[in-house]
């Protein structure tokens, strides 16, 4: 956090020495005036819900004056990431909001730049991944799969809601891979919606299921499934009888999280206030209003704690993306 600490310092200062102290004081603890929220996908969708529920705590706790929103579907997000440098002067009242993507995307070449040609804001928030099987399986954990799959590897299909290459299909392979077994044998079938998958694995077609944590907790909840193993590296309370997979000896963790990005170039002084509110708004009860309804587990990276949680997952997913052939 000392990275953020001089961040604000610095910020502090450089107000005073602008003389805006007085008007921010007045307006009691708004941090910011206003933000135009760029969303790269349509309504609906992850990126949506998370851009217009970040800006509703933010306003509702009074951090931000007022959220606007705009939604730009195209490229799988590149034509708002392009956007966003094309129009870089323009935009430094805009927080541009992403997730997993743009990394797995950036690597298979699906838009020219990569998240270094913006400027980091924070990770807010992120969905670990679950392995589950059929709520009447006679599988109990990972290391029953594991042990099927040793048994009858062709057998013990692992399906998932993503394309091949897509985020379903890396955790089940890093998970795999992790567990001593190849990657590259794990058999994967892609599903275009839960229902499929979940009939998939009622009838046996596939033995488990590569799915988000929040989607998996409320298919258990609902009688649906066993969770037999989470990415994240703690239980979450969401459903703490859920073992992880450190847990059951597979070294590995995965969380899709979804951040913020702004224009390169932002002025130190807007990034920090941006920096500011964001990490004022974990403590208000309307995040966690918003956070609760939507299952949303909080990891809250900063700044160059951002970057190096960013890099970190570019070379897991990029290892692992070049082994089963998809670079």
């Amino acid at each position: 956090m000392s990275n953020f600490a001089l961040g604000r310092r610095a910020f502090i200062a450089a107000v005073a020495a602008l003389g805006l102290a007085g008007p921010a004081a007045a307006g009691g603890h708004q941090v910011v005036e206003s933000i135009h929220f760029l969303i790269p996908g349509g309504a609906g969708g992850g990126w949506d819900g998370t851009a217009r529920g970040t800006g509703e705590a933010l306003t509702g706790a009074g951090l931000v004056g007022s959220a606007s929103y705009e939604n730009m579907s195209g490229g799988g997000g590149g034509k708002a990431i392009g956007f966003m440098i094309e129009n870089a002067d323009s935009q430094h009242g805009t927080l541009m909001v992403n997730s997993t993507p743009i990394v797995i995307r950036s690597l298979t070449g699906v838009f020219p730049h990569n998240f270094r040609d913006l400027t980091l804001v924070a990770g807010t928030i992120g969905d670990y991944a679950a392995i589950v099987v059929d709520a009447n399986s006679d599988l109990n954990n990972m290391a029953d799969l594991v042990a099927a799959y040793d048994a009858d590897p062709a057998g013990t299909a692992i399906g998932g809601g993503s394309v091949p290459g897509g985020m379903d299909h890396l955790v089940a392979a890093m998970v795999m891979e992790a567990a001593g077994k190849d990657a590259l044998n794990v058999k994967y079938i892609p599903y275009d919606a839960g229902g499929k998958a979940m009939a998939a694995l009622l009838s046996g077609e596939i033995k488990a299921l590569s799915t988000g944590f929040s989607e998996a907790v409320a298919l258990a909840q609902a009688g649906e499934v066993k969770i037999i193993g989470v990415t994240a590296d703690e239980r979450v309370a969401a459903m703490d009888s859920a073992m992880t997979m450190k847990e059951q000896g597979i070294d590995t963790s995965f969380v899709n999280w979804r951040g913020f990005f702004a224009a390169p170039g932002l002025p130190a002084d807007k990034l920090a206030m941006y920096q500011d509110a964001l990490e004022k708004m974990y403590e208000t009860e309307e995040w966690e209003a918003v956070r609760a309804r939507n299952g949303w587990v909080n990891i809250h990276n900063s700044g160059d704690d951002f970057q190096a949680f960013l890099e970190n997952q570019e070379q897991v997913i990029g290892d692992l993306m070049k082994k089963l052939g998809f670079l």
